[in-house]
This record gives C-alpha cells, sequence and structure tokens, in this order.
C-alpha cells in the first residue's frame, strides 16, 4: 500500500516565505521516493483538503499529516484536526506531533543558532 505525507504550514501572502517548506517537501520526496508528499497550508496556498485529495488522486492508502510547526497551539490542536475530519478523505489519516517538538529537531536548531555563520 502506497504511503502518502502531507506536510502543513501556517502560509502566508509572500511567496518567498514557503521556500524552505518547498526545499523541505523536495528533501522528503528524495529521501522517500516511494512516497508521496504533498504541501499545504492553512492560509495562503494549497490547503490542507487539496494536499489530501492530491495524495489520494495518486491512489495513497494512507496518510501522515505532519504539522511544520515548533509547538502544539490552537492550529495543531484544533484546526488541523477539524480540517482532516471534514475532508473525509476515504483512507485512513493520522496526525502527528508539530515537527519542533521532536528531539532531532530541536538539535539541529539549536546546531544551525549555536554554529558561526
Amino acid at each position: 500500500m502506497k504511503q502518502g505525507i502531507v506536510l502543513v504550514a501556517h502560509g502566508s501572502r509572500d511567496a518567498q516565505w514557503s521556500r524552505p517548506f518547498e526545499r523541505l517537501a523536495a528533501a522528503l520526496e528524495k529521501r522517500l521516493p516511494a512516497v508521496a508528499v504533498a504541501l499545504a497550508y492553512l492560509e495562503h496556498g494549497p490547503s490542507l483538503e487539496e494536499g489530501l485529495a492530491a495524495l489520494v488522486a495518486k491512489g495513497v492508502g494512507a496518510i501522515r499529516v505532519v504539522p511544520v510547526f515548533l509547538g502544539a497551539g490552537g492550529h495543531v490542536k484544533e484546526d488541523i484536526p477539524r480540517l482532516v475530519a471534514a475532508a473525509n478523505p476515504g483512507v485512513p489519516v493520522t496526525v502527528d506531533s508539530p515537527i519542533g517538538e521532536q528531539a532531532r529537531v530541536i538539535d539541529a536548531i539549536a546546531e544551525g543558532i549555536a554554529s558561526p555563520r
């Protein structure tokens, strides 16, 4: 069964804002070539519903939604689960904890800040 991952971020009117998320999606596709990856935003971009539908159209049998947020605020705790339920994609969908709560991510951010420019 083909798997899918939707990376969901906040979104911005500024098109340049999304570049790091696009690079993240591309890196994930390279690292997991058998997994279909979609990028979605809560505002100003492809919606979570559109991201889920795109993966279903590619024939995935299950989807992980990965909030690309540093912490679990209202968007992660309330909005994302509500949007997934409303989308009713017809395949199993799980919602991960926000990426910023993973120890390796925290360590990588700390390393990036501590390293000389």
